[in-house]
């Protein structure tokens, strides 16, 4: 059998210039996040089948990586006939597991609890720039806060740590969208449809960025809708601009369907978190902002760069989901960075990397220099080191020229020549 030496499709060796890029980016994520008083958790990337599988996290439970039975467990589905052979599989967010998590272990929490998660995803899904299917994410959430500080205090903790990444390659502006879920529940409503339509119908609107208001169109009719209701919802989206805004939006709905607090609420979360984030982040009302996963219940957010068509960053309010592993409903709210995508929108402008350290130093050693000479340079190393410098120290090839060359793409800056004489 012949060995293959490509990673698996959809998934990246990491070169020493990629993890070091990595590191970086994570070291600046770690401090900006503590400083908002976000507290560092882990979870395990394996999770129960039943809780990935709850209908909770939309179309990516399509994606689900399932890790099959084994032994006499999976003998007995097999015979059975209609059981399910996967028992356990790799989690495919981070939000899932960190619900588990809290009812498992909310006794010894603060109440609220303010979590920060990194770590590998996996989902089947097809490859393709900035979309991996082994991939990191980034998670910040607030738990046991009913108030919109949590937003607030989301939205602004992500708008400074991407405004301190983008700040190393010249980006200083990016636009945050806001939207309820409970807008979009009163607009569909308010058109005529049946509540139980109305995740299909927000399945459509997520599209508006791709087709516009007359593909959505096309679609809810193919979709068998009534005409009447498809023609009321889209005027209620007709009059769409670059600075909607919420109340005059809202207004259309009326309070039949969207209570007023709702609309108050989320000018109180933009007041309150533009009073904290850069001038250059733009934060804006956005009602057709939808997010997929089915556990959204209020605040939605997504965030997004000029000249990319993903978006870098998403969230949202689920005070629904941890209630179903430990009976009682508790609030929460988070938002999660596409690490990978970021990653791949700084290779896009940095070209020369990330270096080492400032205080980098390649020492090179000729083959034939004497002992008394390399225990000296042993102990210089030594010593930059316990002062905090980055060493390595290698043996000096015939074409030290190119070995340097090499060294200066890997981020070392300072160099030292041991000769035999």
């Amino acid at each position: 059998m012949k060995f293959v030496k490509t990673p698996v499709k959809g998934m990246c060796d990491m070169l020493p210039s990629d993890m070091r890029l990595r590191e970086h980016i994570l070291s600046l994520i770690k401090s900006t996040y503590a400083s908002y008083g976000f507290m560092e958790i882990e979870t395990p990337v394996m999770e129960h089948i039943e809780n990935l599988t709850s209908k909770q996290g939309g179309d990516n439970e399509k994606l689900i990586f399932k890790v099959m039975k084994r032994g006499a467990e999976l003998r007995r589905a097999i015979d059975a006939g209609k059981e399910e052979f996967a028992d356990n599989g790799l989690r495919y967010d981070l939000t899932v597991p960190l619900a588990r998590y809290y009812a498992n272990n909310k006794e010894k929490l603060p109440v609220p609890f303010k979590a920060l998660q990194i770590g590998n995803v996996w989902r089947a899904d097809n490859p393709q720039k900035g979309r991996f299917r082994q991939f990191m994410q980034c998670d910040i959430d607030i738990l046991g806060d009913d108030t919109n500080l949590a937003e607030i205090e989301l939205v602004s903790a992500t708008s400074d740590m991407l405004s301190r990444i983008f700040a190393e390659i010249g980006i200083t502006d990016f636009t945050i969208h806001i939207n309820d879920r409970q807008i979009l529940k009163g607009a569909a409503l308010k058109a005529g449809f049946a509540e139980e339509d109305i995740p299909a119908v927000l399945i459509s609107l997520d599209k508006f960025d791709k087709i516009g208001l007359d593909g959505i169109r096309k679609d809810l009719i193919e979709n068998g809708f009534a005409e009447e209701a498809v023609d009321n919802y889209l005027s209620i989206y007709a009059d769409l601009g670059q600075d909607m805004d919420c109340r005059a939006f809202c207004a259309q709905i009326g309070e039949d369907y969207l209570p007023d607090k709702v609309v108050q609420g989320l000018e109180e979360i933009m007041a309150g978190a533009r009073a904290m984030i850069s001038e250059h982040v733009k934060l804006v009302f956005d009602p057709t902002l939808v997010r997929g996963m089915g556990y959204y219940t209020g605040t939605i957010f997504e965030a997004g760069i000029d000249g990319y068509s993903f978006s870098i960053a998403g969230g949202g309010r689920y005070d629904k989901m941890i209630g179903r592993f430990c009976g009682q409903d508790v609030s929460a709210c988070g938002f999660s960075i596409g690490f990978e995508r970021i990653i791949t929108i700084l290779k896009d402008h940095l070209e020369n990397g990330t270096p080492v350290a400032e205080n980098s130093v390649a020492i090179l050693i000729d083959k034939n220099a004497p002992m008394d000479k390399k225990l000296e340079t042993f102990a210089r190393a030594r010593q930059l080191r316990e002062a905090g410098g980055h060493v390595t120290i290698l043996p000096m090839r015939k074409n030290m020229k190119q070995q340097i060359a090499k060294l200066e793409e890997e981020g070392y800056h300072s160099f030292e020549k041991v000769y035999k004489d």
